[in-house]
């Protein structure tokens, strides 16, 4: 299994299990939040995060119903929408955010291997140990 699938699997876990958030609404309320005004384009947002636009409509309309984002006429163009964070979204975020952090320390903050010259290769390594020995997943061959 990838690191990026552990990982993956660990922050959305962590985060739902803590916050109730999962890793999607956090990525997705994160970039709000972090957006001027707490707004964007769904095109943008999308683009921002590295997703289809649909994607980001739908799991937008997900938070709209648990009132932590809106959907409103885009005030730049009339043919889009803008997605917006809600003061129930910050707090969530900012809720959230301590655990997330502590986890992504626990699964990246171990010593590089002294063993090994090529720095590309300890920085993979203590990734792939890190994520594996901290992973509630099973651990790969």
């Amino acid at each position: 299994m990838s690191v990026q699938t552990r990982l993956n699997y660990e922050m959305n876990r962590q985060l739902q299990s803590d916050s109730d958030l999962s890793l999607a609404d956090y990525s997705l309320l994160t970039a709000l939040t972090e957006a001027p005004g707490g707004r964007l384009q769904i095109s943008d947002l999308a683009a921002l995060i590295g997703w289809e636009r649909s994607r980001a409509s739908h799991q937008l309309r997900r938070l709209y119903e648990r009132g932590l984002a809106q959907r409103t006429p885009s005030e730049d163009d009339g043919r889009a929408t803008d997605a917006t964070v809600t003061k129930a979204g910050r707090e969530a975020i900012k809720a959230s955010t301590p655990g997330h952090a502590s986890l992504v320390r626990r699964m990246f903050a171990t010593q590089y291997p002294t063993n090994s010259s090529n720095p590309s290769l300890r920085r993979w390594n203590t990734s792939r140990s890190a994520s594996t020995f901290n992973s509630a997943l099973p651990r790969t061959p």
